[in-house]
């Protein structure tokens, strides 16, 4: 678990898109919180799956954001695994609609960057967004870091690449 702000960064384990998998409401009671009917954009990522066996080392996967004050799940986020080799961890976020533009992707994403940089090895977070000016470009930007090029996503189309250096932290 990670202490953002007012959020708690709870790590979704197997045992929650088992959860997911049999009803929303099944995994709001484990949680202990309410879902928005808006999230997640992207339910796929709690599909269980047999990878789910061979989850990243702990703390380097995804999380649930939760605002206990407001009892509910505001998104989910995380790793897209353990730092490589070359010092490098990637980071990805989303909120839910309802809860956009109240602070939470910085606290979020600023939580991810304090446990990410914690850790020896690694030296550079990167992100990428659409390849847009957008709310999730801004964070990334607001907390120093540095648009560094355009790519091209069989997914999505264009995006954004962002990066920021160990050293650059406390930039934003």
């Amino acid at each position: 678990m990670i202490h953002a702000g007012r959020l708690e960064l709870v790590d979704v384990e197997a045992r929650h898109k088992l959860a997911f998998a049999a009803s929303r409401a099944e995994l709001g009671q484990m949680l202990g919180v309410r879902l928005p009917d808006s999230w997640p954009a992207f339910p796929e990522a709690f599909t269980p799956t047999r990878a789910d066996a061979l989850a990243p080392p702990a703390g380097w996967g995804g999380y649930f954001f939760l605002d206990l004050a407001e009892d509910a799940l505001i998104g989910n986020g995380g790793f897209h695994g353990p730092p490589a080799d070359t010092g490098v961890v990637e980071i990805g976020y989303e909120v839910a609609p309802e809860f956009r533009n109240r602070g939470y992707a910085r606290e979020a994403v600023k939580g991810l960057l304090d446990f990410a940089f914690a850790d020896a090895r690694v030296r550079c977070v990167v992100a990428h967004t659409l390849a847009d000016t957008n709310a999730s470009s801004a964070v990334l930007a607001r907390l120093g870091f540095a648009h560094v090029a355009e790519l091209a996503n069989p997914e999505v189309g264009r995006v954004w690449r962002w990066e920021l250096e160990k050293r650059s932290v406390g930039a934003g």
